[in-house]
């Protein structure tokens, strides 16, 4: 019986029927044979206690995806009220789609968020 162990390096994000950013991480993954496992929050949950250790080392601001439709859908008292980690946390946990992607995390190394193909190649050197 072959032992196959999990892939250590973990992909977080949304579905790519829903996310272009994540598509084109997971196909440049997939193109530079590096093993991931893809951790779906919609589909497998967000953990609050991974979201404050990811807010703890990227910074709320960076987590938090102000550019997307899911922000611009807010209503603005609601956008006027995430001042801190903590009010950024509960939205993010409220509404996973919130949280810029992806987020790859790798043992050993700092999370890494965003896509980019030199990004992802300076990573992986």
């Amino acid at each position: 019986m072959t032992n196959h162990s999990e892939p250590t390096i973990i992909m977080y994000g949304l579905s790519p029927k829903v996310c272009d950013t994540i598509k084109k991480a997971r196909r440049w993954l997939d193109a530079n044979s590096v093993e991931y496992r893809f951790h779906d929050y919609r589909a497998d949950g967000l953990d609050a206690e991974f979201l404050h250790s990811a807010i703890r080392e990227l910074g709320w601001e960076a987590l938090l995806n102000t550019r997307g439709t899911t922000w611009r859908k807010l209503d603005d008292s609601l956008r006027a009220s995430i001042k801190d980690a903590d009010s950024a946390a509960k939205l993010m946990l409220e509404m996973p789609a919130i949280i810029k992607r992806p987020l790859l995390c790798a043992p050993g190394q700092p999370m890494l968020l965003g896509f980019s193909e030199t990004l992802y190649s300076d990573f992986f050197r």
